[in-house]
């Protein structure tokens, strides 16, 4: 399963950033339009005739610059406001924990829908959108392990010889959780992803970049007289989203179990 895993994310990455290899333009041929899998179009086209593979190298390369780009962006600010509330405590702690399950009372994909409906349809928005509710996953978790490590040894030494708090987080607390972070990142890009061809599916995608979301939707007129529209996105998201999923199943076993990792 590893092979497996990490086979499909070294191929979607450079069918994603490598397309130009793989692809050509998107120039409407309407002419070839809704052409089934053939050998001069291996993949098929859509209604106005662009190629299938051109589209879901373009959709890959959209998921991945989303999906890292949102993902990064609430890392970030995740990371800081838990290690903040973990070791300080007190008032502060309780201000973040209760900011933090104020965003969790909302379900996450109504929240997403009306964050971008309200933003406009962008992928500037789509990434702020789904920045806003992905910080809280690691928040959370930077919050729990940070209680647990500033009781340490190794912090009381650092706070003893009298390192300032941004360096006893940075050098000694941050350090040790990169294991945990690993594994919460590769989770969050699969549900960056997976929540942006929602949106797209939606229609508040950005209507200028090709998304599998946005390919499934317009593929369901299609279902009967064109088929490939629809399946090959469907397959190529869950197939990305998979990857995703086992990659990050691997490393969370291989942090909690490091002597059986391979």
């Amino acid at each position: 399963m590893n092979l497996f895993s990490r086979t499909i994310l070294v191929l979607w990455l450079v069918v994603a950033f490598g397309g130009t290899f793989v692809s050509g333009d998107l120039a409407v041929h309407l002419d070839q339009a809704l052409l089934a899998p053939q050998a001069g179009a291996l993949l098929g086209t859509d209604p106005l005739g662009r190629s299938m593979i051109t589209l879901l190298a373009g959709g890959a390369q959209t998921a991945f610059l989303i999906g890292v780009s949102a993902v990064v962006l609430a890392g970030t600010f995740g990371v800081w406001l838990g290690l903040i509330a973990g070791y300080f405590g007190g008032w502060v702690d309780t201000v973040i924990v209760r900011c933090i399950d104020v965003f969790l009372a909302f379900p996450g994909i109504l929240l997403a829908i009306a964050l971008t409906a309200i933003l406009g349809p962008s992928t500037v928005n789509v990434i702020l959108a789904l920045s806003l509710l992905g910080w809280t996953g690691f928040a959370r978790l930077v919050r729990g392990q940070t209680l647990q490590l500033k009781s340490l040894a190794f912090v009381d030494a650092a706070q003893t010889f009298g390192a300032r708090p941004a360096r006893v987080l940075l050098r000694h607390c941050l350090p040790n959780l990169i294991g945990p972070l690993s594994v919460q990142t590769t989770f969050a890009i699969a549900g960056a992803i997976l929540a942006e061809s929602s949106l797209s599916f939606l229609g508040l995608g950005d209507p200028t970049v090709p998304s599998w979301g946005g390919m499934l939707a317009d593929g369901v007129q299609y279902l009967r007289q064109a088929p490939h529209l629809s399946v090959l996105p469907g397959l190529a998201l869950a197939l990305l989203i998979l990857a995703l999923n086992l990659e990050g199943d691997r490393l969370s076993d291989q942090y909690n179990n490091p002597e059986n990792s391979s």
